[in-house]
């Protein structure tokens, strides 16, 4: 049985027959798609198995892909995880506002400095806070300074009010005992030596205490110079 032309679906016949891009053609038939001119087995260009003409030859810019059942079943995967990604990010997010901020090394340590300083104010704060809630007010003072000398037996520790930090240079004696709360401070005993002075800021200096050899922050109103 002769088989049909691609072109006119008539049956091909030996003498005339061509067999190309996967079918059989009449001499007379097998021409451009878009101008008809007659072409050969030299000059034909296929696409989408059908013959052009050189001029004629469809030029893509880009690649074309068919939307098979399998393509467009990877596309709608593809949708379902970019959605998925998205609501997990979203609820990792929620209430960190707009900008997010990977967790670079660089970020951590930055983090880590900033948590160190926050805690060493609020350390500060904390100490400067406790001197002056055991001032007496500023009315009463007078009466609190002149009645110093009969309480120094009392039980609890005299501490006077705020006091400007010494400068360096000179050495210091404790007025009154301190127990140090933080590593990086000095416990005192009254009448305890100090060397080496200086000053950090409004309440608190740096020096060595000569009967334990320990360096570290003090109070500065607990003591004074000699």
């Amino acid at each position: 049985m002769n088989p049909p032309c691609g072109r006119c679906n008539k049956p091909v016949y030996p003498t005339e027959k061509i067999n190309c891009l996967d079918k059989y053609w009449h001499k007379g038939c097998f021409s451009c798609e878009v101008c008809k001119m007659a072409l050969s087995m030299s000059n034909y260009k296929g696409f989408e198995k059908k013959p052009y003409c050189t001029m004629h030859y469809p030029k893509t810019s880009f690649t074309i892909v068919t939307d098979t059942p399998e393509n467009l079943r990877l596309k709608q995967q593809s949708m379902l995880n970019s959605q998925a990604l998205y609501k997990e990010d979203f609820e990792k997010n929620k209430g960190k506002g707009f900008s997010v901020v990977a967790d670079t090394p660089e970020m951590a340590r930055l983090k880590k400095t900033q948590d160190q300083i926050s805690n060493i104010k609020y350390h500060e704060e904390f100490e400067k806070s406790k001197i002056r809630s055991d001032a007496p007010p500023p009315e009463n003072r007078q009466d609190y300074e002149s009645q110093q000398p009969n309480l120094v037996g009392a039980s609890q520790p005299l501490r006077p009010g705020p006091a400007a930090p010494p400068a360096g240079g000179k050495r210091y004696q404790a007025l009154y005992s301190y127990v140090a709360a933080e590593p990086d401070e000095v416990s005192l005993q009254e009448g305890d030596l100090i060397s080496d002075v200086e000053p950090i800021d409004d309440g608190w200096v740096f020096g060595c205490n000569q009967r334990t050899g320990q360096r570290g922050m003090l109070p500065a109103n607990y003591i004074r110079s000699v």
